[in-house]
């Protein structure tokens, strides 16, 4: 099965972030922009956070805040988990159903190269399916 670091490769590489100290409002408006699920949260090159669709469901509009005055800080995942781009797309898979995660930064030598979704994943590893699904027909109709 292939390794992240090649997921990356035809996903791409750009990375989405913003500060602990922007306004939920103005991180909600980059979701919305950029048509994604999660955003890094960095300090400069440091990533100190993760802001998502389901942060801001349940600690913003659940709780009755405004998304105008809360801060990133106050309502972003802090533990945030991350992968070296040199797993398996398995191995990442089982990580995001286990601790029950969506987006996953990929980090080398501690600066994040990427983000992958749960998404991404499935549409990789159905694509590598069916390209063996094709290869097992040739097979079997050449033969």
């Amino acid at each position: 099965m292939k390794r992240i670091d090649r997921l990356l490769e035809t996903k791409g590489r750009e990375i989405f972030h913003v500060s602990p100290d922007q306004s939920v409002y103005e991180a909600i408006e980059v979701l919305a922009n950029k048509g994604i699920g999660a955003l890094l949260v960095m300090e400069g090159d440091r990533l100190v956070g993760l802001f998502s669709e389901r942060d801001y469901a349940r600690k913003v509009i659940l709780q009755g805040r405004s998304s105008r005055e809360t801060l990133v800080k106050d309502i972003m995942t802090r533990e945030v988990r991350c992968i070296p781009p040199t797993i398996r797309l398995e191995e990442a898979m089982a990580l995001m159903t286990e601790k029950r995660v969506r987006h996953l930064p990929v980090v080398e030598e501690g600066t994040v190269i990427g983000v992958i979704s749960i998404g991404d994943v499935v549409k990789e590893v159905i694509s590598e399916q069916e390209f063996h699904i094709q290869q097992l027909e040739k097979y079997i109709t050449s033969g």
